[in-house]
């Protein structure tokens, strides 16, 4: 299959098809684990029947493939029953294709080898014996040998794998080279001579058997290289290509770039490689001169890239450009040498000419071609490139091969980084349609790419960020080719009479261009040849219906746009077909991107955003002034001057995207800027992030820096809590009167030093487990009710109190949180305790959505901190469930009426104390006042009050003596008790503290009565007051380059949801603030997330699956053995549906009040079971349908799921707390549609609170949950335990789940839920006679009789008698009015003919009502994904 081609997967084979296939008949018989008959002992005949029949025979089949590995083949028969002498080569390769079967299909794939890993070492050796093999096994065989190869290289993670793997690239492996250019290393790198002797010390010593094991080793890749060399030498350049010579070479190349690209594998490979001259002899071959070797090709300029990588492969360390200069230098100025000393005669000229005018291709080629075959050999030799030539001996290297060999590797290098800069940002028509660039959406995982790949570990930083900046801009070109097919078809571009263009269509994010004028190309900056910018003025009509037009006018500043034009060549009246090619259909011949800069009011002036309300424009016209991209538009016109059209004169369509999928530009330029400039990543995480080193080195206990004690806050609710909250340790408080012992505490922890020792050295003994506790009160803040300290509430439990204590501690915390275990709890008491402890650093937090922003937002309000210093930036602010508004203007309106506000309660002090003048003018003024004044008076009051040493106060004299008695009338009265002196002078201290408190703010806020401007005051608050700023990684991405201008500086990180943040989006949060002395000031890191949940979203398979676009920072720091802290309680759901999912975690308990709150302990009313796994068999002989490809629906579930929604309704049950999931876009269109049929418009019934799919409803939780899994011929990726995961967990109370059984019970991967589920019965279990509320306890039988449900028809039949009966009879009873009648219920088909899918699109029309005639229901995809339900339901159609 070519990369991204259209080509699906077969079908997949349906249950019946499986449960009659032979494959399943042999697994019944043999391994199958919920076979029923005894199984057959073990025959290789079997393997080799099944090899040759069903894998060779099908030639490696997919479909055959998937059936084989689905039935656990591997697990239970091949793996058991492998034997190191006696396994012949079918078992071999079958073990082989399986592991790459659940790759393919992104499944665990060792976990059977981690769990009986004796005979792995052998097996791997039994896998490069056949891959060097001559006879006996084919091309293709060798070709699924070496993706397996592949597969090892990209999983060192695991210790069996990398035990294997790094004997093959590791020193030895220099054996092959040249002597002469091996000994020139040892010369230039002393340490690895030292190593190569001890090796052949250890080899004199070795028996000869082990000996030979170790060469066969050591020569593997070296004879690897050969075979490869041997096989694309035998590519011809015309005539048939074998296809299976291709593919080897392809994957050939790819295993090379994954161990270039990895720093333990090439450390010593490169060398090897470059010995072999795979660059150079690939670039020569045949096949990278025909077309089908395209994709070769691109592998290809991956391999040439990575081989010559800015990093040295001794040290690891990243090279500069002056350094790699210095090393093009090196080998130009030895090259000089040698043809000075030896070869004078003919290239004098060359030895004596400067570097620079000798480096590039073209010059060299004019040096050297001249040459014989002979004399370029001994040149090559000279530099040890080749073996010295034999005399009277032919030569074996051709004279092409010798001067490409000495011209590649002394020409000079393009500076990757100057043509980054000088690429467009925006991509244009020829690159969206470009399959071998941006691969379609039905990647089946087959074919291999030229792709990079986001595995474990990188090279350096530059690596790290170019791989992602490919990566985004390959991935945000797919989105964009998604939106521009939509929206042009939408519009129907047809050709007019006279040629023009009309539209018969309309789309919502796209409208026809009326004007379009390039208004300013700005000169170019020094030292750039494109201009500094390109402006111009687009004009578009919206006569649109009113809300779409509000949301074009609502276009920000930075939005993206795209400019298309199209010049159709179908005639009036013709429709699009979506499954034809779209750009000959539509006509499209440009797009070009474009960057908003505002709408233009009346005068033609830009309309500035802010918090003034924008002018109202009369009409429908609307101009808007755009930023063109310069590069793009320097290319444009170079193409114009050679003859070319002008591409800015034929615009005639702009189309917008949702502001949610549009940041693309601003992340791709934030990774161009931090390519560009010297990226300070803390010392201490640079490794980490780059994969290597101990990954445990920026955990809190061994950072040099680690603080003994800190104050825990109201963290502890008591004494008791305290001491619960450490197992394992000794509590000593330091006062002895436990009245005393009450929050807040002071705890002093043993500090571990982890310093390193030398060889020798006895381990530092670990630090005894004592902490000292010592209470502290809360100053006194004054006698207001409002001013006193707002507290935690929450009993944290041991395992979030570690969390907690990580979090506060400088250095990388990791916390994994599964469902319900206080995650956003967790970190919001860390940032509470930072704010309070440090109260200088600020605090930075990042989320991937604005909903867990503002979560988090809402509990930090409730808790001690000071809301003056909190900042929103973003957009989401909007939807903070607070009268407050904590953007930058809302803060600066706040400061500013708070300052107004300070300064009455000055003039209120001023009065009060009977001092003259206008005092509380300014802040200015005010603190002059305070200093002369107020301050005076205090000092003279303690002065006098005081008691003199050893001697008890008079307790009247406070009050008498108190100089702002007056001021604090409006205080709760009386303010001085008069029990005791020292209350009352406390009392008086919390009084002058209010006042002080009044002056400190006003001090803070004399700032913004000297900056006018909205702007600049927003900038002084972000940069100064805010302590804690919150934004989403989107918008942190979108906005570094202007946060560093302004000089913003945070000292810590909270990331909330960092499981489902990419990985560059979680990456650019750690540098957007300059460093400092050329080091970031940033201390600690808080990452808080679960990789068991479902990754970032990565719309485009083959990124998804081949580069692995969608493994987070998080989840690969998970991988890498980074610490993490474990949650092990939740409190959301009951213990039973908590047992659904708690075996995916290393230990996942429940929180007490899980069994004891009244909720939990109440059966779900009208149920049998609190979960339940319901069998829906096929309606009408129809099981699964997929109108369009990958989008699923099944009639019989909408309906059984729509049915029980309906029977919890008539019960009583809050619409709100019941959700309706499903794992499919079209399941949850079609459940949409059911709805809006059967009852959606039923006021007794109506919409559940969601009908959505399981990704989305991520994050959400709800009562009772529906759960719709769809599918019936195959698993599809709900095989992905991550998805089963967030399925099985977002029900707190009740689960019903309508599924295939006999379809999903046979998943490996989904064994553990499953199991739990089918031993309860299958049918659903109904209680028709109880009401919502229970009076039933969870443990009881229900009351009545049990009614079991056979079927769907049966439910919706069930369902309509019920309404009819019992709410009818409830209605009339009361006097209300005859309720709205159902509809019938479907009916099964008498008729056995049926249409195997349900159509794409159908017209809703009222049905009529017949006894065995079903309704049609269209699940007809909308504009819109919103998530539907109650009153959110948007009317897209």
């Amino acid at each position: 299959m070519s990369a991204g081609g259209k080509k699906k997967l077969g079908a997949a084979p349906t249950v019946e098809q499986i449960q009659s296939d032979i494959v399943t008949r042999l697994a019944n018989q043999y391994w199958a684990p919920h076979s029923v008959a005894p199984k057959a002992p073990f025959n290789n005949k079997v393997i080799e029947d099944i090899f040759k029949k069903e894998l060779l025979g099908t030639k490696f089949s997919v479909r055959r493939i998937m059936l084989l590995e689905f039935s656990q083949y591997m697990e239970n028969y091949l793996w058991p029953n492998f034997h190191p002498e006696k396994s012949t080569i079918a078992h071999v390769m079958s073990i082989v294709i399986m592991v790459n079967e659940k790759f393919r299909e992104r499944v665990p794939a060792w976990e059977t080898f981690k769990n009986n890993p004796g005979h792995f070492p052998s097996f791997f050796r039994r896998i490069m014996s056949l891959s060097l093999q001559e006879e006996g096994i084919s091309l293709r065989e060798q070709t699924t040998l070496v993706v397996f190869l592949i597969h090892c290289v990209n999983s060192l993670e695991i210790d069996l794998i990398r035990e294997q793997a790094q004997r093959l690239v590791s020193l030895p492996i220099w054996v092959n080279l040249l002597p002469g250019r091996r000994e020139q290393i040892f010369k230039e790198n002393p340490k690895y001579k030292k190593f190569w002797n001890v090796i052949k010390k250890s080899d004199a010593k070795a028996e000869e058997a082990t000996l030979q094991n170790l060469d066969y080793e050591r020569r593997f890749l070296a004879r690897l290289i050969q075979k490869y060399c041997i096989v694309l030498d035998s590519i011809p350049t015309s005539g048939p290509v074998s296809m299976s010579k291709v593919h080897y070479c392809e994957r050939f190349i790819e295993l090379m770039v994954d161990l270039e690209a990895l720093l333990p594998t090439r450390r010593f490979f490169n060398t090897l490689m470059d010995d072999s001259h795979v660059v150079v002899k690939s670039h020569m071959s045949n096949l990278a001169k025909i077309d089908e070797g395209k994709l070769f090709s691109q592998l290809l300029d991956m391999l040439k890239f990575y081989s010559g990588f800015e990093i040295s492969d001794q040290t690891g360390e990243a090279l500069t450009d002056h350094n790699m200069t210095d090393i093009h230098y090196d080998r130009i100025t030895s090259l000089q040498k040698a043809a000075f000393k030896h070869f004078s005669e003919e290239l004098n000229q060359f030895a004596l000419s400067n570097v620079a005018g000798i480096d590039t291709r073209e010059t060299l080629l004019k040096h050297f071609k001249p040459l014989s075959n002979f004399k370029l050999h001994q040149i090559a030799a000279y530099l040890r490139l080749v073996e010295p030539p034999e005399e009277g001996k032919e030569n074996v290297h051709s004279t092409d091969f010798l001067l490409e060999l000495l011209v590649s590797r002394h020409e000079r290098r393009p500076s990757q980084l100057e043509a980054l800069n000088e690429m467009p940002l925006y991509p244009t028509e020829e690159i969206i349609w470009d399959e071998n660039i941006v691969p379609m959406e039905y990647f089946s995982g087959e074919g291999c790419l030229a792709l990079p790949k986001l595995n474990l570990q990188f090279l350096t930083l530059h690596d790290y960020l170019l791989r992602n900046f490919n990566l985004f801009r390959l991935e945000s070109t797919y989105e964009i080719r998604q939106d521009i097919e939509d929206a042009v078809s939408r519009m129907k571009p047809w050709k007019g009479e006279d040629g023009t263009s009309l539209f018969g269509g309309w789309a919502r994010m796209a409208q026809p261009i009326i004007g379009f004028n390039v208004v300013e190309v700005a000169k170019p900056n020094i030292g750039e040849n494109h201009p500094a910018q390109v402006r111009a003025d687009i004009t578009v009509n919206l006569n649109l219906r009113p809300q779409i037009k509000a949301e074009w006018e609502m276009l920000r500043k930075h939005d993206v746009a795209f400019l298309i034009t199209v010049r159709p060549v179908k005639n009036y009246g013709w429709k699009y077909i979506h499954t034809e090619p779209f750009i000959p259909q539509v006509g499209l011949t440009y797009v070009r991107g474009c960057e908003i800069e505002g709408m233009l009011d009346a005068d033609g002036r830009v309309i500035e955003e802010g918090p003034d309300p924008k002018p109202e424009l009369k009409g429908d016209t609307r101009t808007y002034r755009v930023w063109l991209d310069p590069n793009q538009y320097q290319q444009d016109m170079s193409a114009t001057v050679e003859g070319k059209e002008d591409v800015y004169e034929t615009f005639n369509v702009i189309m917008r995207r949702k502001p949610k999928e549009n940041n693309f530009k601003a992340v791709l330029e934030t990774i161009r800027d931090l390519m560009n400039t010297d990226c300070v990543v803390p010392d201490w995480l640079h490794d980490i992030i780059l994969g290597y080193g101990d990954p445990g080195a920026a955990h809190y206990l061994k950072m040099d820096n680690q603080i003994a004690s800190l104050d825990w806050n109201d963290t502890f609710l008591s004494y008791d809590h305290l001491r619960a909250s450490f197992p394992g340790y000794e509590i000593k408080p330091k006062v002895n009167d436990p009245g005393k012992l009450v929050p807040p505490f002071r705890l002093t922890f043993p500090i571990q030093t982890s310093g390193k020792r030398k060889h020798g050295e006895e381990a530092p003994q670990e630090a005894e487990k004592v902490i000292a506790v010592e209470p502290h009160v809360i100053p006194n803040r004054g006698p207001y009710l409002y001013s006193q300290p707002k507290r935690n509430a929450v009993p944290f439990t041991p395992t979030q109190i570690e969390a907690i204590k990580a979090g506060t501690q400088p250095g990388l915390t990791v916390v994994v949180g599964p469902p319900g275990t206080g995650k956003t709890d967790v970190a919001v008491q860390i940032i509470s305790n930072l704010y309070h402890n440090f109260p200088d650093q600020r605090t930075l937090i990042v989320t991937h959505s604005n909903q867990a922003l503002n979560q988090l937002f809402e509990k930090i309000m409730a808790l001690d901190v000071d809301e003056r210093h909190l900042l929103r930036l973003g957009h989401g602010e909007e939807a903070l469930e607070t009268e407050k508004d904590f953007s930058r203007y809302g803060r600066v309106n706040y400061v500013l009426s708070q300052r107004l506000e300070l300064l009455d309660e000055v003039a209120r002090l001023q009065e009060s104390l009977g001092v003259p003048g206008d005092v509380a003018y300014t802040c200015e003024t005010a603190g002059h006042f305070y200093l002369y004044q107020v301050l005076s008076r205090w000092e003279e009051f303690l002065s006098k009050a005081k008691a003199p040493a050893g001697k008890s106060g008079d307790v009247f004299k406070i009050q008498e003596l108190f100089p702002f008695s007056k001021f604090f009338e409006n205080a709760p009265q009386p303010l001085f008790k008069g029990r005791s002196y020292e209350e009352d002078l406390d009392i008086a201290e919390g009084c002058f503290r209010h006042i002080r408190k009044i002056f400190t703010q006003l001090e803070e806020f004399r700032a913004f009565e000297l900056l006018r401007s909205g702007a600049d005051r927003s900038r002084y608050l972000l940069v100064k007051e805010a302590k804690i700023i919150a934004m989403t990684c989107t918008h942190a991405a979108l906005k570094r380059r202007d946060l560093v201008q302004v000089g913003f500086k945070y000292d810590n990180i909270m990331m909330e949801e960092s499981a489902q943040i990419l990985e560059i989006e979680t990456f650019i949060p750690l540098l957007l603030q300059n460093p400092q002395d050329g080091y970031n000031r940033l201390k600690r890191w808080i990452m808080i997330g679960d990789h068991h949940q479902l990754p970032p979203v990565i719309k485009n398979m083959a990124f998804q699956k081949f580069s692995n676009m969608e493994q987070s920072l998080f989840t690969r720091f998970v991988r890498l053995g980074v610490p993490t802290v474990d949650l092990d309680a939740q409190g959301r759901a009951r213990g039973s549906l908590c047992n659904l999912y708690n075996w995916r975690y290393k230990i996942l308990g429940n929180l007490p009040h899980v069994s004891v709150w009244p909720e939990y302990r109440a059966a779900n009313p009208g149920f049998h079971f609190d979960f339940q796994l319901i069998d829906v068999g096929d309606f009408n002989r129809v099981g699964e349908s997929e109108p369009n490809p990958y989008f699923y629906q099944n009639l019989a579930e909408a309906e059984y799921v729509v049915a029980v929604f309906m029977y919890m309704r008539m019960l009583g049950y809050p619409s709100e707390k019941i959700s309706i999931l499903t794992t499919y876009n079209g399941q949850k269109h079609l459940i949409r549609d059911v709805i809006s049929q059967r009852c959606g418009n039923n006021p007794l019934i109506g919409w559940p609170s969601k009908v959505t799919t399981v990704d989305r409803f991520q994050g959400q939780q709800n009562d009772y949950i529906l759960l719709s899994l769809v599918r019936t011929k195959a698993v599809g990726h709900l095989r992905d335990v991550r998805r089963l995961v967030v399925a099985m967990s977002r029900a707190r109370l009740g689960l019903y789940i309508f599924a295939r059984v006999a379809l999903f019970q046979n998943c490996f991967e989904l064994t553990p839920a499953f199991n739990q589920l089918t031993a309860r019965p299958m049918q659903l279990h109904l209680a028709p006679s109880e009401l919502y509320p229970s009076s039933r306890k969870i443990d009881e039988p229900p009351n009545g009789p049990t009614l079991i449900i056979e079927d769907m028809p049966h439910m919706a039949s069930f369902v309509y008698d019920f309404y009819r009966n019992k709410v009818e009879m409830i209605m009339q009873r009361t006097g209300h009015q005859q309720p709205k009648v159902l509809q019938r219920p479907p009916q099964k088909k008498a008729t056995p003919s049926i249409p195997q899918e349900t159509p794409a699109v159908t017209v809703v029309e009222q049905p009529k009502v017949e006894k065995d005639m079903m309704e049609e229901h269209p699940g007809v995809d909308s504009d819109s994904d919103e998530e539907k339900g109650g009153e959110n339901e948007e009317k897209d159609k």
